[in-house]
């Protein structure tokens, strides 16, 4: 029988790595048995990938879900999508990202929709519109990272700077 596996959203900037919390926290998923996401590109999205597929013996999937758009017939992905370390690449015709996120067209909706449980760290405009839409859908969600990262994100979601908070939300949460 079918067994629906559960997948966790690692969501973040797209230039800054944050490797002191994203390879800590992508190996927990990975050696839990969960399936990775993430948008696939680079920043915290290449470490988390990374680090998650570098765990030995794990049985989760590093899944990149990629922008893109489809001219004269051809598909295209963004330069640097998707990372390496992705798995499985879900091709979408949906190019919009960053602080037009929010936008039907955006790939950050099935980021959002697709994920059981949503960690996000500190990130641009992007990362913020995902945190909202995660809102928007009633996904759970926690930020993880400083504080002073997220004053502009929803203040209903929680905040922690402990790995271990994240983990235990995350056992919580996800089932």
């Amino acid at each position: 029988m079918f067994q629906r596996r559960k997948i966790i959203g690692v969501m973040g900037s797209g230039r800054d790595e944050f490797r002191e919390r994203v390879v800590p926290l992508a190996r927990w998923i990975a050696e839990h048995g969960y399936d990775l996401l993430t948008g696939a590109g680079e920043g915290v999205m290449r470490v988390a990938a990374e680090a998650f597929v570098a765990v030995p013996g794990r049985h989760g999937l590093s899944i990149g879900i990629i922008p893109g758009e489809v001219v004269d017939g051809v598909y295209k992905a963004p330069l640097g999508y998707p990372n390496p370390n992705i798995e499985l690449p879900v091709l979408t015709h949906l190019p919009l990202r960053g602080v037009r996120g929010q936008e039907p067209m955006s790939r950050n909706h099935v980021n959002v929709l697709t994920a059981h449980g949503l960690v996000f760290l500190p990130g641009g405009p992007g990362t913020l519109s995902e945190a909202s839409l995660a809102q928007s859908y009633r996904k759970p969600a926690i930020l993880f990272g400083p504080e002073r990262e997220f004053r502009r994100f929803p203040e209903e979601l929680e905040r922690t700077d402990s790995l271990e908070r994240v983990c235990e939300w995350l056992l919580a949460t996800v089932r």
